[in-house]
Formats: structure tokens, sequence, C-alpha cells
């Protein structure tokens, strides 16, 4: 058996290969990110090879490849790869060895690699979630314009269908009418485009039983209950609710030196998409009447809003843990545990 560590860089990748003593067959080989390329390379071998890869931002392509030609892949979490991160001389050649070591030893800190169904999911919310973000500056850059010309708003929704009216018979400086115009354009744009990822949405919605049943949570839709399970993948690789909560950054960081023990602001490792949904599904919940709702405001008189809320989002992530493990609606779960999960 042999074990190769693939450092990835966007137009190429440098791997190194070792067997199972630790004597390095290639050192530092720098290839082409070419599917044929790293293809013939891997098929050059006669033994069988186990290759460790960072979990950077590009490593579907080449798990799916590795994947296809029946080569074991591992992905290394980047953050624990103390071994490379804490190197005082860092270069490819030196992160695709201590990959390639960290494999044969079997001391791979191995990051969650999702199905193809799981990705295209999660593609599918954040290309939703990127395009709102763009509508949002863009609403931004017209209210400012106004500003610029003292115009006042005379709707609750701007954008709206008489909103809409309003801003294209606005008479303005020949400059300021096409930006305006402009802008109009490309709200309706992307509109259109948002429209569609929403079907697709849907359609996943429909297809998806565990969406519907994070959907029992006071405030949560179908956008939230599906960015939810997308970033969870399979909530097995979980031991524990809190493990969940950690995963998502919503678990306050420890200082410990000797018998003094400090916890700070929550620590925001993880993902950022599941810490923002677990945000978003709070906000929401503590809106609507139930226990969720009396446990922010009771947090808040003690607390503030924002130690609140996101205390709020630390207790979701207990429940959608116990909802997806156990197949629970919301109402199931807080009834047996009587709103007390750990």
């Amino acid at each position: 058996m042999l074990h190769a560590g693939l450092d990835m860089h966007k137009r190429f990748s440098v791997v190194t290969v070792t067997d199972e003593v630790g004597k390095e067959m290639v050192k530092g080989k720098r290839l082409d990110n070419d599917e044929e390329e790293i293809r013939s390379f891997f098929e050059d071998f006669d033994d069988d090879v186990k290759v460790v890869l960072e979990a950077g931002g590009n490593w579907y392509w080449m798990c799916d490849l590795l994947d296809g030609m029946g080569i074991e892949n591992k992905l290394c979490h980047p953050m624990k790869t103390k071994a490379i991160a804490s190197a005082r001389i860092k270069t490819d050649k030196i992160d695709s060895r201590i990959l390639a070591h960290l494999g044969r030893m079997d001391f791979v800190p191995e990051a969650y690699k999702p199905d193809i169904a799981t990705r295209h999911l999660r593609e599918l919310l954040r290309y939703r979630a990127s395009i709102v973000k763009v509508r949002t500056a863009t609403k931004n850059k017209v209210h400012a314009l106004l500003a610029r010309l003292n115009i006042g708003n005379p709707y609750s929704d701007l954008f709206g269908k008489k909103g809409i009216e309003y801003l294209g018979g606005l008479e303005l400086a020949p400059v300021y009418r096409s930006a305006l115009d402009g802008y109009l354009r490309l709200l309706s744009a992307l509109e259109e485009e948002i429209g569609k990822a929403e079907k697709l949405v849907e359609i996943a919605r429909c297809e998806t039983r565990e969406a519907r049943l994070l959907e029992t949570i006071p405030g949560v839709g179908p956008i939230l209950s599906l960015t939810i399970l997308a970033e969870v993948g399979d909530v097995r690789r979980f031991h524990s609710a809190k493990h969940l909560a950690s995963a998502a950054g919503l678990v306050p960081s420890t200082s410990q030196s000797g018998n003094s023990t400090r916890h700070g602001h929550i620590t925001r490792a993880g993902s950022a998409w599941l810490r923002w949904a677990f945000v978003e599904a709070a906000i929401h919940a503590s809106t609507r009447p139930g226990p969720l709702r009396n446990r922010f405001l009771a947090l808040k008189r003690r607390k503030g809003n924002k130690i609140a809320r996101v205390a709020i989002a630390r207790k979701l992530a207990t429940y959608v843990y116990h909802m997806l493990e156990e197949g629970k609606t919301f109402g199931e779960v807080v009834s047996y545990s009587n709103g007390d999960l750990g």
C-alpha cells in the first residue's frame, strides 16, 4: 500500500508518495490540474494508493476523479493539521510530504466529505443566498442615490409595484436617470434568477422528509430548513448535540491555565453557513409563541439581545440534532424533553 499527500492549488497540485515504512517514492512532484495528467500519474503505480488532500475550496473535482478511479481518499481538516500550520518552513513540497506521512500513520484529522447530492443542495442554497445578497446591495444603492438627491420615499415598499412605477417616473438629471434605470434593470434580472432558484429549492424540499421535519420549528421555512440540512449532512457524524453546536461555531471559547478557566465569545469556527442558518432561525423563532420565545425574552432581560439570540441559536442546534437523529418533530422533542435538552 502506498500513501500520497496532495497539496492542491488553483492551477496545479504537488504530490508526495511514500510506502508503508515511510520511504518516499515520489518527492514533491508538480502536476497540472489536468484530469488526464493526474489519472495517468496514479495509474502508473502497481500498488494501491491512498490519497490525503486538504479540504480547501477546490477539492470537489479531485475527490470525484479519485473516487471514479477507485482510489481511496480523505480530506484533511486544514485547521487541525497543526504539523503544517505551525511549520517554520512551509512549502508545497513540505505540505504534500506531511500529508502523505499523516496518511501513512493514520493520523489524518479527517474533514467531512459530503456526498454529491448534499454538495448540489449546498451549491443551490449558497447560489440563491449570493444573489439575494447582490439584490440587497443593489436596493441599498438605489436608496443611497435618492438620499444624495434629497428625494423622499412615499412607499413602505419602494420596490413593490407602485414603488417601481414611482422610481420610473422620477425626473432626474441624465446621469442619475441612467444609473437608476440600470439598477432597476439589474433588480428585475435578479428577481427572475431568485425565482428560478426558489423553484428548485421547493422541488428539493418536497423530496426531502427531513426538511419538512425541521419546518415544524417555529419560524423555520424551506430555505432555512434545507440550508441546515445541507450544512449538517449526515447527523450521525456528530456524537452529541454539543458537537453539532461546536461545528457551527456557537459554543463559547475556553481558555484554561492551571486552576483558572475563562469562557469568552463564541468560537465562530466551523461552517459559517450553518451558523448563519441557526442565528436566522433563532431570530424568527424568538418572535413566535412557544418555549424558544419564552427563553429568549428571559435571557434578553438578563443578558441583552445579542447574547440571547446566540443562546437560542445554540439551543436550536440541540433541538435539530435530536430531531434529525430520532426523526421527531419539534413539538415531540420539546414535549419529551420538557424544553430542557442539554
